[in-house]
């Protein structure tokens, strides 16, 4: 999940976007899609209860070069927790749960880091980010793809984890309370998170080419390819497998069927011939959209912001006096965002195949297009993004390279690899092995076995761990910590790129040695 912005080379008026053509959104977006190196994307704008843009860009796949258009699938990632938030909403409005129920009421074993916090941790607070544990915390259950971890594992793990604020006190981005938000909708309604989505939401907005997971995916000639360019050339790599549910992430979907849930969002519930039909009610609406959990406002006084915060399921700021409602989306290879401009009866939706550069892209042309309809002049997102972007790539790559040019000089570094080989065992994350494989020191995860590789001495009692896994810069430290005769007690790991995503929380483990 990156959150990035952008700008463009191309000079833009300063005058409301109602009045630019398609021809200048197709201008704006193909300069930014040259520029930041994105294979394919599909951006779509609504605007007073109707579509006034919606297009594809570029290609599904570099391998097949097929075109993206209006019905290709992305992965949307986070933009589907508000997804789940409605799907909650309307169990709220049936009466089968309230936002304040405890957890436990529902799911009885569901048990936090401490009693008071398990016994008070309400439906709301699965959904608000204000748990009190870390940013990120678990995710290593869930990225990278291909792990056994089960929704009864997540559902234990939280009473392992060590908080970093008082409960309910501060923001910090998780993904796995959502998941146990997926079994909650699962449980109250006697069906799973997918088909309830499918039922209560797409079949309703006849959102009828998205999917509340891959595996539904019926047709996949028109599903966008993940890609990156982080080696050089534009490349793919294979599809996120599944979560335990979809509830954090799990939705694929095009900009034809988004600008129908965008349009239900700026109706107030209401959709269909006439807006005759009600999907959710105005109540519900200002419950998804009211400051659950308080941030920073900005600082840029180009806005003249004055309040930013989290809702459930979305980020809420104002600028020049607009509520304005968001969400961003990120997996490997997918990136997106949405704009809801309530005030303006605006919807901007972007989504993307590539990274790193789709991030910076998705920001830059949804920023570009809501200063327009702000009235603001021409800021130069794409320019300032591109600047962004490369800036923080190369502070990155001179930090990991300097950690594999001191690997490169400890080669010759003798060691006792007998002092590092055992089982080591993390309480969430269960066990991690260090093997002799051919002469190497090698790692691996006996739960997600993506997570494997060679380990390389770095200095004193610290290892560098190069994955397997290369969809995502995820390379990271082990730390070793020894007893009085050098033998490895145990071990901590973390990330060795400052640009690794937060979802690999190595930084979370605590890995005791229970056998040789």
């Amino acid at each position: 999940m990156k959150y990035f912005f952008l700008s463009l080379v191309c000079c833009i008026p300063c005058f409301a976007f109602a009045q630019y053509s398609s021809q200048q959104v197709d201008s704006i977006v193909l300069d930014a899609l040259e520029k930041f190196e994105v294979a394919g994307t599909a951006v779509a704008v609504v605007k007073d209860g109707r579509v006034v843009h919606m297009k594809g860009y570029g290609i599904k796949s570099v391998q097949t070069g097929e075109k993206v258009d209006k019905h290709t699938n992305f992965a949307i990632a986070s933009n589907s927790k508000a997804f789940t938030t409605m799907a909650l909403a309307l169990l709220v409005e049936e009466g089968k749960i309230a936002w304040d129920d405890a957890v436990i009421e529902h799911i009885p074993e569901f048990k936090m880091y401490n009693a008071y916090v398990t016994e008070n941790f309400n439906v709301q607070d699965l959904l608000t980010h204000r748990s009190g544990l870390g940013l990120g915390i678990g995710d290593l259950m869930i990225f990278p793809d291909g792990s056994d971890f089960t929704i009864d594992d997540i559902l234990a793990s939280f009473q392992h984890f060590e908080p970093v604020s008082a409960f309910r006190t501060k923001f910090d981005y998780d993904n796995l309370l959502y998941l146990v938000a997926g079994e909650l909708i699962a449980r109250k309604s006697g069906m799973s998170w997918e088909a309830f989505v499918q039922k209560r939401i797409f079949d309703p907005l006849q959102m009828d080419k998205s999917y509340p997971s891959l595996g539904q995916v019926k047709d996949k000639k028109n599903l966008a390819s993940p890609h990156t360019t982080a080696y050089g050339t534009l490349e793919t790599f294979p599809d996120y497998k599944e979560m335990v549910n979809g509830a954090a992430g799990g939705i694929y979907s095009n900009v034809d069927d988004l600008t129908q849930w965008m349009l239900v969002h700026l109706n107030k519930g209401a959709y269909g011939d006439q807006l005759k039909d009600t999907l959710f009610t105005v109540r519900s609406q200002r419950e998804l959209w009211k400051i659950h959990t308080s941030l920073s406002a900005s600082t840029n006084p180009r806005y003249n912001s004055h309040f930013s915060g989290y809702g459930l399921g979305w980020f809420l700021n104002d600028a020049l006096g607009n509520m304005i409602v968001s969400h961003t989306g990120g997996l490997p290879g997918m990136l997106s965002k949405t704009i809801l401009v309530p005030d303006l009866q605006l919807g901007i939706v972007v989504l993307t195949n590539t990274e790193p550069g789709g991030g910076t892209f998705f920001n830059a042309v949804s920023q570009t297009i809501l200063d327009a309809y702000l009235g603001l002049d021409n800021a130069e997102w794409v320019r300032r993004n591109y600047e962004y972007l490369q800036r923080k790539k190369k502070q990155g790559d001179a930090s990991t390279d300097a950690v594999w040019e001191v690997v490169e000089k400890a080669k010759k570094k003798k060691i006792n690899k007998g002092n590092f080989i055992g089982i080591y065992r993390d309480p969430w994350f269960g066990k991690i092995e260090v093997f002799d494989k051919g002469g190497q020191l090698w790692i691996k995860s006996h739960r997600s076995p993506k997570l494997n590789g060679p380990m390389h001495f770095y200095k004193a009692n610290t290892f560098a761990v190069r994955w397997e896994y290369q969809d995502m810069n995820a390379d990271a430290f082990a730390l070793f910590s020894l007893d009085e005769e050098g033998k490895a007690q145990g071990l901590k790991m973390k990330g060795i790129s400052p640009n690794i995503d937060f979802s690999f929380d190595f930084q979370d483990l605590d890995l005791t040695r229970i056998a040789e």
